[in-house]
């Protein structure tokens, strides 16, 4: 489960990158309710996106020659060096190499063997997202890839994380957690990319799941705010109901009315 009581290897900060931030404001604030405050010129306009005056996720204007539209999931380090170092080491590459971002922090993009992008966050004056898990918030990230187990092997030895396997009817899914952690703590899941409609084909890549409150009116709102639903409401038992979604340029997410813990 993500807190902000941020440990390293755990995700800390997401944010999106699209060619309309304003536009991308506007549907996200129908979808969840969120606030979009632009930045400054000494941060390129890199924004925060906040809930009830939390910030829950940072956006910026990308154009067609920096990339797709899409979400990016960032780690915490305690090493930006270090960790660009470590995923070298692991087969790797370094996308942007690490860098001050004023008094806040040190980031860095970096792209696993599959080619997947990812970030991470040292955090100074910034500690990561003010809220994670709230309906609205972050509560989950998943890794499509061609290859979980060696994708597990190298965000192991990038971060330490610890897996493990969570059997559901047809098959088993695969649970990460930061390294030392209690299965209480796994924060996200890595997919096989396959031709099961449940699945995504084509590129690897990351994605946020967000907590909602009904999944299917959510989904719904998305499709009429010109978003797209990519995977209708699906139940599963001790999960919850979730769909897959994308805002109206493009950028892939996930939504989820997660199940009530055992017991509660």
């Amino acid at each position: 489960m993500l807190t902000t009581n941020y440990v390293d290897g755990a995700p800390n900060w997401i944010d999106l990158g699209t060619p309309d931030i304003a536009g991308a404001g506007t549907f996200y604030a129908a979808l969840f309710g969120w606030d979009f405050e632009p930045g400054g010129a000494e941060v390129g306009g890199y924004g925060m996106f906040r809930l009830a005056g939390r910030t829950v996720a940072g956006g910026m204007t990308v154009t067609e020659e920096q990339g797709p539209p899409s979400w990016n999931v960032y780690f915490q380090t305690a090493d930006a060096d270090a960790t660009a170092r470590a995923v070298r080491d692991a087969g790797g590459g370094v996308a942007f190499e690490p860098m001050d971002v004023l008094d806040q922090g040190r980031m860095a993009i970096f792209t696993d063997p599959a080619g997947v992008p990812f970030g991470v966050w040292q955090p100074r004056a910034t500690r990561g997202l003010q809220a994670v898990t709230d309906v609205g918030t972050l509560c989950w990230a998943e890794l499509y890839t061609p290859d979980v187990a060696a994708a597990a092997r190298f965000y192991r030895a990038v971060f330490g994380w610890e897996v493990s396997e969570m059997p559901f009817d047809g098959g088993t899914y695969t649970v990460v957690r930061p390294a030392g952690a209690s299965e209480e703590a796994a924060f996200g899941g890595l997919v096989p990319i396959g031709p099961d409609p449940v699945e995504d084909a084509g590129a690897p890549y990351w994605t946020p799941y967000f907590e909602v409150q009904d999944c299917d009116l959510t989904a719904a709102r998305a499709e009429e705010t010109g978003g797209k639903v990519r995977l209708t409401p699906l139940f599963m038992e001790g999960v919850g109901r979730f769909a897959k979604l994308a805002d109206p340029a493009g950028a892939r997410f996930a939504v989820i009315a997660s199940a009530p813990p055992s017991g509660a």
